[in-house]
C-alpha cells in the first residue's frame, strides 16, 4: 500500500492588530523585544562619555555576587559543619568570607558612585530604587550567613541581635537562634528575592541606557522643562566588550579572593557550649540556674515572645510591636533550662531534690530559689560553697547536679536537644548561656560587645559587617547608650523604627528635595565624568 502524505496547512502570519494580537504569549513577546531588542540588551557600543573608573564597580559587584553564590554552592552542598573540621573546607569558607567582603566594598563604590552623577535622571528612578532595594536585601542575606556559622561569632550575633528583632516583633516569626531557620533563609529565600531584584535592576538599566553627565550633552539638562536625560543619546559612541569586561571582572574577582583566602583564611572561633561555661565559670553558672529557678533571669523577665509578661517589652511611643507579636515562642527558664533536664540525670541524690521541688507550691519554690540567690550575691567569690546557711530548700542539691551534669558535657544534648532527636534550633541554651556573664565576657574581649559597635565587628582582628556602621552607631550615643531613660530602654525599637525610616530616604532618593539635588550643588560628577568634561571644553 502506497502511503499517502497529507501537507500540513500553513500557518497564517499574523500582523499587528489582529485578533491573535491580543493573546497575553503575544503581548508578553512584543513587550519583551520592544522594550529590551538583543543590540540594547547584550551591547557592543557605548556612549563616548562612559569611560570613566566608577563603571567597572558595577560589574565588580556582579561578579563578587557570583563568586559568593559558587562558593556557598560548595559550603551548602558538603554541610554547614564541613569548614569546621576539614582544611579544604576552611579554605572554602574563607573564599566565601572574602568574597562578600569585596562584594559590598565594590557595590558601596558603586551605589556612592551613582548617587554623584544623579543616576536617577531621565526616568531612570526605578534603576535607583532596585539597586538601593538590592543593598538592603544583601544585608539581610549577609546577616543570616552569620548566623549560620555555628561558631562563637554566630552564637553571639544570635543572642543580640534577637533584641532588635522581638522588639518590633519579627523575632516572633524569625527566631535567629534556630539555625536551620536561619539556613533555609540563607541558602533559599534571600538568594532567590536577591536575584530577582539583580536581575530586574541590570534589566532596567539595559532599558533604560547609562545616564549621561550632569548639564550634558547640551548644557540643557535640568532647564526648563526639557530632559535631555531621558532622550536617545545621538552623539559620539565608543566600542564596548560587555561579556569581556564581565570575564575580566570575574577573573579579577576569583584571584583577588584567592590570595586574601589563602593569606588571612578566615575567623572561626569556636562555639561556648554549656560544658566550657560550667568549666570555666562555675560560679556565674549556679547563679544564673538558681536566677532561672526564682524567675529574675533575663529570659524569665524578657516578655514576648518567649513569655507572657503584662508590661514587657520596649515600645516606640505608645506602639508596643513586642506585645502584639504574643508568645510564639513559649519558654518557661525554670522547667527547660533546670528541672527538666536533670530529670535526665542518673545522680541518684538528684531524684529526691527533685521530689522535694515537685511537691512544693509554686510560691515556695520561688522563694526557696530567691533565697539562695540571694545569698550566693553575698558570699565571696560567688562561691556556692561557701554560701551562709538558710532555707534554701533543694535547690543547691538542684543547682550542684546541674553543674556536674554540665561540667561532664551531658547538659549540652538535653538542654539543646529538648527531647527531640532531629535538632537544629538552640533556642533554649543559647537564651540559658545568655542569660550568664561568662558569655559577654567572652564577647566583650573580643570587642563584640553591644557598647563596643560589635554587631559590625568581627573575632580577632578580621573585617565583619562594616555595612552595619549605622546601625549600630545610634548605640553609642546619648540617648540610647544609657537605660536611665525611656529612650535608652527602648533602644532597640527606637532604632528600629528609625533605620526603617532611613531605609525607606535611601530607596526613595531620588523623591526627596535637596538631598536629590546635592550631586548638582557638589561636583563630585565633574571628576566623574572629567574626561568628558574636558573633551568638550577643547572641542
Amino acid at each position: 500500500m502506497t502511503a499517502r502524505v497529507v501537507a500540513a496547512p500553513e500557518r497564517p502570519i499574523v500582523s499587528h492588530g489582529s485578533p491573535d494580537d491580543q493573546m497575553w504569549t503575544s503581548k508578553l513577546r512584543h513587550r519583551m523585544f520592544d522594550n529590551l531588542p538583543p543590540e540594547r540588551l547584550l551591547p557592543d557600543e557605548q556612549p563616548a562619555y562612559v569611560s570613566s573608573w566608577i563603571y567597572v564597580f558595577g560589574v565588580l559587584t556582579l561578579a563578587a555576587l557570583a563568586v559568593i553564590i559558587a562558593s556557598g554552592m560548595v559550603l551548602a552542598f558538603a554541610g554547614p559543619t564541613w569548614y569546621h573540621t576539614s582544611g579544604v573546607g576552611h579554605f572554602v569558607n574563607s573564599l566565601h568570607f572574602w568574597s562578600v567582603q569585596i562584594f559590598f566594598f565594590v557595590m558601596v563604590v558603586h551605589l556612592w558612585g551613582k548617587f554623584w552623577m544623579a543616576a536617577w535622571r531621565g526616568r531612570r528612578v526605578l534603576t535607583w530604587v532596585s539597586g538601593a532595594i538590592a543593598f538592603l536585601a544583601s544585608i539581610g542575606a549577609a546577616f543570616t550567613g552569620y548566623l549560620v556559622q555555628t561558631n562563637f561569632a554566630s552564637q553571639w550575633i544570635s543572642a543580640e541581635a534577637k533584641d532588635g528583632l522581638n522588639s518590633v516583633g519579627i523575632g516572633a516569626w524569625f527566631n535567629v537562634m534556630d539555625v536551620g531557620q536561619a539556613l533555609l533563609v540563607h541558602v533559599a529565600l534571600v538568594p532567590t528575592v536577591l536575584a530577582l531584584i539583580v536581575v530586574w535592576h541590570v534589566l532596567l538599566v539595559r532599558r533604560r541606557g547609562v545616564v549621561p553627565p550632569i548639564d550634558g550633552p547640551d548644557g540643557a539638562a535640568g532647564r526648563g522643562t526639557r530632559d535631555v536625560a531621558a532622550e536617545p543619546w545621538r552623539g559620539l559612541n565608543r566600542r564596548y566588550d560587555i561579556v569581556k569586561e564581565f570575564a575580566v571582572a570575574l577573573t579579577v574577582v576569583s584571584l583577588l579572593t584567592v590570595a586574601l583566602s589563602a593569606l588571612w583564611s578566615s575567623p572561626d572561633e569556636k562555639a561556648i557550649t554549656l560544658q566550657r561555661w560550667a568549666t570555666a565559670a562555675p560560679a556565674d553558672f549556679v547563679a544564673t540556674a538558681s536566677a532561672e529557678l526564682d524567675g529574675s533571669s533575663g529570659t524569665a523577665s524578657y516578655g514576648a515572645p518567649y513569655v507572657d509578661l503584662k508590661g514587657a517589652g520596649q515600645s516606640i511611643g505608645p506602639i508596643n510591636l513586642q506585645k502584639w507579636a504574643g508568645v510564639r515562642i513559649p519558654v518557661d527558664p525554670a522547667r527547660q533550662f533546670v528541672v527538666v533536664p536533670l530529670r535526665t540525670s542518673l545522680d541518684p541524690s538528684v531524684s529526691g531534690a527533685l521530689a522535694q521541688w515537685d511537691g512544693a507550691s509554686g510560691t515556695q519554690q520561688v522563694a526557696w530559689a530567691a533565697a539562695f540567690n540571694a545569698a550566693l550575691g553575698k558570699a565571696p567569690d560567688g562561691d556556692p560553697a561557701k554560701v551562709a546557711t538558710g532555707d534554701y530548700g533543694p535547690v543547691p542539691q538542684m543547682t550542684a547536679a546541674l553543674l556536674r551534669q554540665a561540667q561532664s558535657g551531658a547538659l549540652d544534648g538535653p538542654l539543646a536537644l529538648g527531647g527531640r532527636f532531629f535538632q537544629t534550633d538552640y533556642t533554649t541554651s543559647t537564651l540559658f548561656l545568655a542569660d550568664g556573664t561568662y558569655l559577654e565576657d567572652q564577647a566583650v574581649k573580643e570587642h563584640l560587645a553591644g557598647d563596643q559597635s560589635g554587631m559590625m565587628n568581627e573575632t580577632g582582628a578580621y573585617p565583619g559587617q562594616e555595612w552595619l556602621w549605622l546601625y549600630t552607631f545610634w548605640y553609642q550615643i546619648k540617648p540610647f547608650s544609657s537605660e536611665a531613660n525611656s529612650w535608652g530602654a527602648n533602644a532597640d525599637a527606637i532604632i528600629w523604627a528609625l533605620m526603617a525610616v532611613l531605609s525607606l530616604g535611601f530607596i526613595l532618593l531620588p523623591y526627596i528635595p535637596g538631598l536629590r539635588s546635592l550631586p548638582r550643588w557638589v561636583p563630585v560628577h565633574r571628576l566623574i565624568w572629567r574626561e568628558w568634561y574636558r573633551s568638550r571644553s577643547t572641542g
